[in-house]
């Protein structure tokens, strides 16, 4: 009896194979899989990955998991006709990398890994990417009226207006979301074509503001620009009401530097000839394509609070950009909760900070209190919500005179 059970040990097939240089080095990975899989792994060095690969014992594997430090980036070409080998029979590929810089890390998801795990690895993510990798999600229809029914036209020349935060919390996702449908509503009648981008790919929350739901298939566009035409493009949005289109975030954090300048150049430029506006959500992290975005901007919405933290940080930005001759003129400041018109005390604040950092504070942001923050929670506008709201009011006509200036522009340049 007990050898049949020996025997059954031993003949358990082999689910999963680590692969990398050396397994000793990602001593972590070797605990993480024991506690996962117990005995039925096994460890390959790139060199026998291949050649095991192409074998029949290989067609009892379920995921293989690629271990890789910055030194490995040498032998790419390699690791890339691993991952091949191992789609090619329909086996999975976790990517556990330390050091990585973000190329690498992007072309090796764009060859097919389909997960990827930081090194040293957090406490119970290797086994939760196992679940992911095996047990997909199922993705639900989206609901018939969040689809985006608008057409690309490819004859529109939308103004480009990203809003960042200079701070966390400084109310620069209300801001995009606000300006974004406010725009879209500021004609009673064929009003103009607004997208908003949300290109915070780590913690957008656009989607959550709005009651969208986040889809795979915005990281599947986003990791092959050069393969989107208009209708990858406008199939990737979702519509608010059918008046405000959407890109929301993607469904899972990804290294804000996965994404190169050229991806988003070809994204902007592709919202900007099917959109009359295009505003869009910027992570506070300023990352290699934030100049790209800045050079593509018409004007570029900065918001701030009265402290320390916001000063400091626009000094930051501001040196930052003076010293490389980036156009930081595009940029205008926006204070948020911003004093009232009774606080005198809170005024002079105000001016002295403008003066002391250099700048114009050219739109003021009344505090709206809670009911901006339970608005938000609520998934909706805060003109649908709360629209009575200071706030909003304020926000309606700094739409009002975006629109208007815009379309003074347009009106002077065919004039």
């Amino acid at each position: 009896m007990s050898s049949n059970a020996v025997l059954q040990q031993e003949m358990q097939p082999i689910v999963a194979c680590t692969i990398s240089r050396d397994v000793q080095i990602f001593d972590l990975l070797i605990e993480d899989m024991e506690e996962a899989l117990g005995e039925t792994w096994g460890d390959l060095s790139f060199d026998n990955a291949l050649a095991f690969l192409g074998q029949d014992e290989a067609n009892s594997l379920q995921f293989v998991t690629i271990a890789m430090d910055n030194e490995d980036e040498d032998n790419l070409a390699l690791i890339t006709e691993v991952i091949s080998a191992a789609k090619a029979k329909e086996i999975k590929v976790i990517l556990i990398t330390e050091d990585v810089s973000p190329a690498a890390l992007h072309s090796l998801l764009r060859e097919g890994g389909d997960e990827f795990v930081p090194y040293p690895l957090p406490e119970g993510e290797l086994s939760r990417a196992i679940d992911r990798v095996l047990t997909p999600p199922e993705i639900a229809p989206v609901a018939p009226e969040l689809e985006n029914k608008l057409k690309a036209t490819g004859d529109r020349s939308g103004v480009v207006i990203p809003i960042q935060g200079i701070a966390g919390g400084t109310g620069a996702t209300t801001l995009a979301v606000n300006l974004a449908w406010e725009l879209a509503n500021v004609e009673k009648e064929d009003g103009p074509r607004v997208c908003l981008l949300d290109l915070d790919f780590q913690f957008g929350t656009t989607s959550t503001y709005l009651d969208l739901p986040r889809r795979e298939t915005v990281l599947e566009m986003l990791s092959d620009t050069e393969a989107m035409d208009s209708e990858v493009f406008m199939q990737a949005l979702l519509s608010y009401e059918q008046k405000l289109h959407v890109l929301t975030a993607p469904t899972d954090m990804i290294p804000l530097d996965m994404i190169g300048p050229e991806d988003i150049e070809r994204l902007i430029e592709m919202a900007r000839v099917n959109f009359d506006y295009v505003i869009i959500d910027m992570p506070s992290t300023m990352v290699e394509w934030s100049q790209t975005v800045l050079e593509a901007a018409h004007v570029y919405f900065a918001t701030m609070e009265l402290d320390m933290r916001s000063a400091q940080n626009t000094l930051r930005i501001k040196r930052a950009l003076q010293s490389e001759d980036l156009p930081f003129d595009k940029m205008r400041f926006v204070l948020n909760r911003a004093p009232g018109f009774t606080d005198l005390s809170g005024k002079s604040r105000v001016k002295r900070l403008a003066e002391s950092l250099g700048i114009a504070i050219e739109v003021l942001l009344p505090d709206g209190g809670k009911p901006v923050a339970q608005n938000a929670d609520h998934g909706m506008p805060l003109q649908a919500g709360i629209p009575k709201n200071a706030l909003r009011k304020e926000v309606m006509k700094l739409a009002k005179s975006v629109h208007e200036v815009n379309m003074a522009d347009a009106a002077e340049a065919h004039g």
